[in-house]
């Protein structure tokens, strides 16, 4: 959790990555477990609670962004924000107690726009596909 703090500005209750698993120069793969106290459940579909789609997508993202902190090697340069989503795909639930693992890959860097591609799944089933595309953007001091 230390190396995930360190890397992205997120905190609880937006955080929604506990753990890098494994790391590469232009692939990440992370996980979190889905608690059933996360506060989203309590309005989500009472009753039969699921995660909701755009903050599956947001751990997919901050996956991404742990990904470019190690690439980005001076916050100078701006920090990541999120320019673009398309295609994503919606193909299962996430319930109370899964372990969402999460997956992002670097495609292409241009100039200041760095494009990714990422998934999430439990269990081995996929639940999310989507690609997205961030700009650097210069920090306000």
């Amino acid at each position: 959790m230390e190396q995930v703090l360190k890397a992205i500005p997120h905190r609880p209750p937006f955080l929604f990555v506990d753990k890098i698993v494994e790391m590469t120069e232009n692939r990440i793969k992370t996980t979190k477990e889905i608690s059933p106290e996360e506060p989203f459940f309590k309005g989500h579909y009472p009753g039969n609670p699921i995660m909701p789609g755009v903050l599956i997508c947001e751990s997919i993202f901050q996956t991404g962004a742990i990904l470019l902190s190690s690439i980005i090697s001076d916050i100078s340069d701006g920090i990541p924000v999120l320019t673009r989503i398309s295609n994503a795909k919606f193909k299962n639930m996430v319930k109370p107690g899964d372990l969402l693992d999460m997956e992002a890959e670097l495609v292409e860097k241009v100039s200041n726009a760095f494009f990714l591609k990422g998934s999430a799944s439990v269990a081995g089933k996929t639940v999310v596909t989507v690609e997205f595309a961030v700009s650097l953007a210069k920090p306000e001091i």
